[in-house]
C-alpha cells in the first residue's frame, strides 16, 4: 500500500474507532449505572439497545447524504451530535434521560461508521482497499482490548460520568481531525443530490443484487456474533468465572487480539489468493470452530481459559471475513458508494440487533448458552457465504 493511503486509512480508523470506544469502554460501567440511577441489569442494557438501533437506522441518513455534499460534512454535522449526546449523558439523572442520549450518541456515531467505507471507495478498489481496510481494523480492533481498560480504570478514580467526560474529548479531537486533517475525497462533478427517486432506484437495485445482500449478511451475522458476546459476556465473566471490572477486560481484551491479528493479512491474502477464496475459507473455519468450541463447552469443559482460546482462533477466522466482505460489497457500485454502505451498515446493525432479540431470551450468563448462540450466528454467515458465493458452493 502507498504511504497515503496507509495514512489515510490510519486517519480513518482513528475517526472510526470513536463508535466502538463509545460502545466499549461504557461495558464495565453497566453495574454502577444501574445501582446509581436506580434501575435494574436489563434497564441499564437498554442503553446499549438504544444506541444500536439508532446507529443501525442513522446510516441510511449520512450515506446518501456523503453522495450529495461530499464526505466531510456529513462527518462533521454526525460528530457534533455525538459530541452534545455525550455531555447529555454525562448529566443524565434518570435512566430515562441516559437511554435517550445513548440514542443520540448512535445518531451521530453513524456517520463514522458509513463515511469512511465510503472514503475508501473514493481512493481504491480490489485488494487495495481490502488492505485499507485492514489497516482501519487496526485501529478499530484495538479499542476492545483498550476501551474495557481505559473505563475501568476511569471508574477507579471517578465514575460513569467520567466516562462520558473522557468520551466527549475523544469527539473533539475528531472533530479537529476532520476540519483540519481529513481530505474531500469526493469531487463536486461527482456528487449526486438527494432525490428520493435517486435513492428508492438505487436501494432497489442494491437489494434485488444477491451478491450485495449476501456479503452483507455475511458481514452481519458476523457482527451479530460480535453482539451476542457484547450482551453477555461482562455477565458470564463476572458471573460465572468471579472476575473482576479488571479481569473482565482483559479476558475480553484477548478475545479481540485473534481478529485484529488477521485482519491484517486480509489484504495480503486477497492478492495472492483471491478473495472470494480467502473470504470462503475464513467464514467455513469461523463456523467450523465455533461449532467445535460449542460441542467442548456443551460437554462440560468450560474452563475460562478454554472458552477465550475457542474463541480466539474463531474470532481470528472472522478478521479475515469482514474487511474482505466490506470491500467486496462495495466494489461493483463505485457510483452509490455512499447509499450502498450506509445500507449495508443498517442491514448488519439490524441483523446484529435482531440475533440478540432472538437469542437473549435463552442466555442464562453462562458460557454454556452463550457460546452456542454465538455458533448460530457464524452457521447463519456461513449458510449466507453458500447462498452467495460461487467458490464456497463447490466447496460445500
Amino acid at each position: 500500500m502507498r504511504d497515503p493511503l496507509f495514512r489515510m486509512a490510519l486517519l480513518l480508523g482513528l475517526l472510526s474507532a470513536v463508535g466502538p470506544f463509545a460502545i466499549d469502554m461504557y461495558l464495565p460501567a453497566l453495574p454502577q449505572v444501574a445501582s446509581d440511577l436506580g434501575t435494574t441489569e436489563a434497564g441499564a442494557a437498554l442503553t446499549l439497545t438504544s444506541y444500536f438501533i439508532v446507529f443501525g437506522f442513522a446510516q441510511m441518513i449520512y450515506g446518501p447524504m456523503a453522495d450529495a455534499v461530499g464526505r466531510k460534512k456529513p462527518l462533521v454535522i454526525g460528530v457534533a451530535i455525538f459530541l452534545a449526546a455525550t455531555v447529555a449523558a454525562s448529566l443524565a439523572p434518570t435512566i430515562g434521560w441516559l437511554i435517550a442520549a445513548r440514542a443520540l450518541q448512535g445518531l451521530g456515531a453513524a456517520t463514522l461508521m458509513a463515511v469512511p467505507r465510503a472514503v475508501i471507495r473514493d481512493m481504491a478498489t480490489g485488494p487495495a482497499a481490502a488492505r485499507m481496510m485492514a489497516a482501519i481494523m487496526i485501529v478499530i480492533s484495538v479499542s476492545p482490548m483498550l476501551a474495557p481498560l481505559t473505563g475501568s480504570a476511569v471508574m477507579a478514580w471517578g465514575g460513569w460520568r467520567e466516562i462520558f467526560a473522557v468520551l466527549a474529548a475523544a469527539a473533539l479531537l475528531s472533530l479537529g481531525l476532520i476540519l483540519f486533517v481529513l481530505p474531500e475525497t469526493l469531487p463536486a462533478e461527482r456528487r449526486r443530490p438527494v432525490r428520493l427517486a435517486a435513492m428508492t432506484a438505487g436501494a432497489r437495485r442494491l437489494l434485488s443484487d444477491r451478491r450485495f445482500l449476501g456479503l452483507t449478511m455475511i458481514g452481519g451475522f458476523g457482527m451479530a456474533s460480535f453482539f451476542v458476546f457484547l450482551a453477555s459476556a461482562s455477565f458470564v465473566y463476572t458471573r460465572q468465572y468471579g472476575l473482576s471490572p479488571t479481569g473482565f477486560s482483559l479476558a475480553f481484551a484477548v478475545n479481540a487480539v485473534g481478529f485484529f491479528t488477521a485482519s491484517q493479512f486480509a489484504g495480503r491474502l486477497a492478492e495472492r489468493f483471491g478473495m472470494e477464496r480467502v473470504i470462503s475459507l475464513a467464514i467455513t473455519g469461523f463456523a467450523g470452530l465455533s461449532l467445535a468450541l460449542s460441542l467442548v463447552v456443551l460437554a462440560g469443559f468450560d474452563a475460562l481459559a478454554v472458552v477465550i482460546a475457542g474463541l480466539f482462533v474463531a474470532n481470528a477466522c472472522l478478521g479475515l471475513v469482514m474487511p474482505t466482505a466490506m470491500v467486496m460489497s462495495l466494489d461493483p457500485h463505485p457510483d452509490i458508494a455512499g447509499l450502498a454502505s450506509s445500507l449495508g451498515g443498517t442491514l448488519q446493525m439490524l441483523t446484529g440487533g435482531l440475533m440478540i432479540a432472538v437469542t437473549g431470551p435463552f442466555l442464562d450468563n453462562t458460557a454454556a448458552t452463550m457460546v452456542p448462540a454465538i455458533t448460530l450466528c457464524a452457521g447463519l454467515a456461513w449458510a449466507a457465504a453458500a447462498a452467495s458465493l460461487p467458490r464456497l458452493r463447490l466447496l460445500a
